[in-house]
């Protein structure tokens, strides 16, 4: 089934473009028998990020939303597929060119504290990109350190300590300063926030965006959380095990959502005045494996409203209007999708 890559906008500036992007895992029976079957973590995603935008990933677990934002930064090497950014092709770069595009494309992981040593005081965990991937000289680090920790809000009287004497959002500040430290363009979001207390976020997600304006980062910025992404996105793509059904600008994806996928997850989310009374969209059966996927549209199996060829012809990601990509064979005037669109739209 060929797969439609042009799924936004077409706008002249694109910073990352990702063509046709798979990563399958194999088990150890693999190696011994040919019948063993990959577990389809990311299977043939296409999409592109434009310069200073944020595109948000939202989908359940497992659904390979973190495995995307590694092989991005080629933390994982992909199966198939080819990696853009700018003009360069990231998945065809030898390993010292890669090295030195690192400086351009960071991270920040989802464990604050599990992504920082904890031998390591915070002047050299801040310092450490800066001398690997700079021409900084020794005596100029710790001024740009005492720099950072300003830019996210932390006192430089913290520089001697270590980061078990931090909070969780303390910690996750300290995170974002070692991933602007280099000054990158692209900055991969592995939900940053989901481990935090909710004013807590809030917190982070005001400082992501203050940082994003002043220093024109684009985002790719991962999470679980509808009402997170609606809040720091732009765009946002859904996942269902390892492809995206839906794409398209926030406004019109919680005014208009199109697939049975998206509405499912939107009326799951408690509307915020309880008087509302709301019909959530039944959802049928167990998620599916990802090394045993079914046949067609990869929902079909918990569908309520497929109709026969969704068991037997996976569907293009196609633009319904306004720049807004859906992979399904069930079509928006549906009168039994009405109920659930108005519904939605209420709610938030």
């Amino acid at each position: 089934m060929p797969v439609n890559i042009k799924v936004t906008p077409t706008t002249p500036e694109v910073l990352v473009r990702v063509e046709n992007l798979s990563k399958h895992f194999y088990s150890h029976s693999a190696f011994f028998s040919k019948k063993s079957k990959p577990l389809k973590a990311v299977d043939r995603v296409s999409f592109v990020i434009n310069k200073g935008e944020t595109l948000g990933i939202v989908g359940e677990s497992g659904c390979g939303k973190s495995t995307l934002g590694r092989l991005l930064l080629r933390l994982l090497e992909p199966t198939a597929g080819e990696i853009f950014f700018e003009e360069t092709n990231v998945t065809r770069l030898s390993p010292d060119k890669l090295k030195a595009l690192r400086k351009e494309m960071q991270m920040i992981f989802q464990n604050p504290y599990g992504s920082l040593n904890p031998w390591m005081t915070i002047k050299d965990l801040i310092a450490e990109p800066l001398l690997l991937h700079t021409s900084v000289k020794k005596h100029e680090v710790e001024e740009q350190v005492y720099e950072l920790l300003q830019k996210v809000g932390l006192n430089q009287h913290n520089i001697r300590k270590y980061p078990h004497e931090f909070s969780g959002g303390q910690r996750q500040r300290i995170c974002i300063a070692r991933s602007l430290a280099v000054k990158p363009k692209f900055v991969v979001c592995d939900e940053p926030v989901s481990a935090l207390d909710v004013s807590i976020q809030s917190q982070i997600l005001n400082l992501l965006g203050d940082l994003q304006r002043e220093f024109n980062l684009t985002y790719l910025f991962i999470s679980h959380s509808f009402s997170v992404i609606r809040n720091i996105a732009d765009r946002v793509a859904v996942m269902y095990l390892g492809k995206i059904v839906e794409i398209s600008s926030v406004e019109d994806l919680f005014k208009n959502p199109s697939h049975p996928y998206t509405i499912t997850l939107l009326s799951s989310i408690p509307p915020p005045n309880p008087d509302i009374k709301r019909k959530r969209l039944e959802v049928i059966g167990e998620i599916p494996s990802q090394s045993d996927l079914p046949t067609g549209c990869r929902y079909s199996t918990r569908c309520t409203y497929k109709i026969k060829i969704c068991e037997q012809q996976e569907p293009e990601l196609i633009n319904t209007g306004n720049d807004h990509f859906v992979a399904c064979h069930v079509q928006r005037e549906d009168l039994h999708y009405t109920f659930f669109f108005d519904s939605c739209h209420q709610a938030y």
